[in-house]
C-alpha cells in the first residue's frame, strides 16, 4: 500500500455473503435468486418489472434468451473475488456493504438473529484482510424496537464496522418517520454514520409501457435510484431530522442523487411555501439545505463524469466526497470480468479530470477523506 494520503478507498462496494444468498434462494417472491436451465449463473430478481418478466418466463415453459434479473456471478459473494477486484484496480481499502434490499423483507421475529448472523459474517470476512476490509452493517429494521436498538449495540462492538447501510423505507414509512429518531440518535451516539442507498425507485408506471421490454434497466437505475435518494433526504430535512439529531452523519450513494443540482430549487420552494411560512418553519434560525449538505452529509463519487463530480463538490465540498465503484454491479459486457471494469475507470477518471491528477483534492476524494471520516486508520 502507499502512504495514507495516497491510498485508494472504495466506500461503495457490495457483497452478498453465502448466508444471504441461501436466504434469497429459498424465497418465492422478490427479492429472490432463481436458477434457469442452460444458464451458467443464477439470476438475482429484485425489481417489480423483473418479477413480471419472471412470471412470463416460467409461465410459458419456454427457454427464453432474455432471462429476468441479473446474473449472480462469483463477484457477488466471493471474498477472494473481491480482493482480486481490489488488486486489479489498485484499491487499497474497501468498505463492504450488503446490497439492496438488505433485510427489509425479513419477518419481524427472524430479523434480529438474521442481522446478527449477516453482520458477524461480514466481520469475519474483514478479519481475513485486516486493514484492507471494513464494512457497513445492516440493521433489522422489521424487528421490534428493542431488538433494533440492541442490534446497534452489537455492531458497535464489531472491530471492522464503520457504520450502517440503510435504504429509504426505514421502518416502512420513510426516513422522516418520527419512530426512526431514536434509531438515528443511537447511531449518532455510537459514531456510526449511515450509508444511505436507494432500492425502491419510483413507481414502474412512471417509465411507461415500453420500458420493460425495450429499455432494459436504464430508467429505474439511472433516474429512479437518484430521485429516490433525493426525495428521502428532502423528507428528512423537511421533518427536522437533522435538527433533532445534529450529530447524525449520512453518506449518500451516487453522489446524493440529484441533490447537488436541485438543492437551490428545494430552498426556493421552502422560502416561498405559504404553509411552511405560516407554521414558522422558515425563520432566520433555520439551517438551509446547503448548510446541512456541508455539515451532516457526505457524498460518494459514484457519478461517472467530472460534470456531476464538480456539482457534488460545489454543493458539499471537496472534503466531503469519497470514491466508490458500486462493484459488483455494472460489470463489463464486452470484456473479461476478471480484468478492468468501467465502473472503476470512469469514476476514477472523473476525479482526475475534475480535480487534477495527483492533486490534493483528488487524493482526498480517492481515499484521504474516507480514511479520516470513517476512521480507517483504527483497528477497532
Amino acid at each position: 500500500m502507499g502512504e495514507p494520503t495516497s491510498r485508494v478507498v472504495d466506500v461503495h462496494t457490495h457483497m452478498y455473503p453465502p448466508a444471504y444468498v441461501q436466504l434469497l434462494e429459498s424465497r418465492k417472491t422478490i427479492p429472490l435468486i432463481r436458477r434457469f436451465d442452460g444458464a451458467n449463473d443464477p439470476r438475482y430478481i429484485i425489481l417489480p418489472s423483473e418479477a413480471e418478466a419472471l412470471d412470463r418466463t416460467t409461465g410459458d415453459g419456454s427457454k427464453s434468451t432474455h432471462l429476468p434479473g441479473r446474473p449472480v456471478t462469483s463477484h457477488y459473494s466471493s471474498l477472494q473475488q473481491k480482493l482480486h477486484f481490489m488488486d486489479t484496480h489498485s484499491i487499497d481499502i474497501s468498505v463492504l456493504s450488503l446490497a439492496n434490499p438488505w433485510l427489509d423483507f425479513v419477518a419481524s421475529a427472524e430479523a434480529g438473529e438474521t442481522a446478527k448472523s449477516i453482520n458477524t459474517e461480514f466481520s469475519n470476512m474483514c478479519a481475513t484482510a485486516p486493514g484492507r476490509l471494513f464494512f457497513f452493517a445492516t440493521l433489522p429494521l422489521t424487528a421490534p424496537p428493542e431488538t433494533l436498538l440492541a442490534a446497534i449495540g452489537h455492531i458497535r462492538g464489531l472491530r471492522s464496522c464503520r457504520g450502517v447501510v440503510l435504504g429509504t423505507s426505514g421502518l416502512g414509512r420513510g426516513l422522516d418517520d418520527p419512530a426512526l429518531v431514536p434509531v438515528f440518535r443511537a447511531l449518532a451516539a455510537n459514531r456510526l454514520p449511515v450509508f444511505l442507498h436507494p432500492h425502491y425507485g419510483l413507481p414502474s408506471e412512471v417509465w411507461g409501457p415500453r420500458a420493460t421490454e425495450e429499455y432494459g434497466h436504464v430508467l429505474p437505475l439511472a433516474l429512479g435510484f437518484p430521485m429516490e435518494t433525493t426525495i428521502a433526504v428532502a423528507r428528512m430535512y423537511l421533518a427536522g431530522v437533522f435538527e433533532q439529531v445534529p450529530e447524525l452523519r449520512l453518506l449518500l450513494a451516487h453522489s446524493g442523487g440529484t441533490l447537488p443540482f436541485l438543492a437551490g430549487r428545494i430552498e426556493s420552494c421552502i422560502v416561498h411555501d405559504g404553509h411552511l411560512v405560516r407554521e414558522g418553519k422558515v425563520g432566520p434560525s433555520r439551517r438551509t439545505i446547503w448548510q446541512v449538505l456541508r455539515e451532516q452529509v457526505y457524498l460518494d463519487a459514484v457519478v461517472y463524469s467530472e460534470v456531476g463530480l464538480k456539482a457534488a463538490i460545489d454543493a458539499s465540498g471537496v472534503d466531503r466526497l469519497m470514491f466508490g465503484t458500486d462493484h459488483p454491479f455494472f460489470p463489463p459486457l464486452t470484456s473479461d470480468e476478471q480484468g478492468e471494469w468501467e465502473s472503476m475507470t470512469w469514476n476514477a477518471n472523473a476525479v482526475k479530470k475534475g480535480l487534477g491528477d495527483g492533486s490534493d483534492g483528488a487524493k482526498a476524494v480517492m481515499g484521504g477523506n474516507a480514511i479520516e471520516v470513517l476512521r480507517l486508520y483504527e483497528d477497532s
